[in-house]
């Protein structure tokens, strides 16, 4: 329940900030993800810590059915004043085709098990998804909420 809050609070933050140029239309749509797991990691920005370390561990491959295509993401806060523990989600993941602002787009989402929210990435490129918005719009600080594969 944390995550979310803190995930709306800093989609908000990187909206208002206004810093980067607005959306554009860079989304790949080529290649398949390559392997049957991949790990991608980021921080997303947080208003009352220096970051929140995002972890998104994925398995399968988009041609699989949905139910072989499994999920495990952990939070982390770096310095936040009430040191909330680790969260993490496991759950199924989705490919969607399409965002607002590109019909051909890759969009990944991530469903959890039980409680939490969904989360949307779209993929940019092989090697980077980005968090966008459950309308499937990207936000304008979109590089600061960026995940690299590792």
């Amino acid at each position: 329940m944390q995550l979310r809050t803190l995930l709306a609070g800093s989609a908000m933050l990187a909206l208002l900030a206004g810093c980067a140029s607005g959306p554009s239309d860079t989304a790949s749509t080529g290649e398949a993800m390559e392997a049957s797991a991949v790990t991608y990691k980021g921080t997303l920005p947080c208003r009352n810590c220096d970051g929140i370390d995002l972890t998104v561990a994925m398995e399968g491959e988009e041609q699989s059915s949905a139910t072989d295509r499994t999920f495990d993401l952990s939070a982390a806060y770096r310095n936040h004043p009430q040191n909330p523990p680790t969260e993490t989600y496991s759950g199924n993941w989705e490919v969607l085709t399409g965002s607002a602002d590109n019909p051909d787009a890759t969009v990944y989402e991530l469903t959890p098990s039980g409680e939490g929210q969904t989360y949307y990435f779209l993929r940019l490129d092989p090697q980077t998804l980005e968090l966008i918005d459950p309308q499937r719009r990207r936000f304008q600080n979109n590089s600061m909420l960026q995940l690299t594969r590792q």
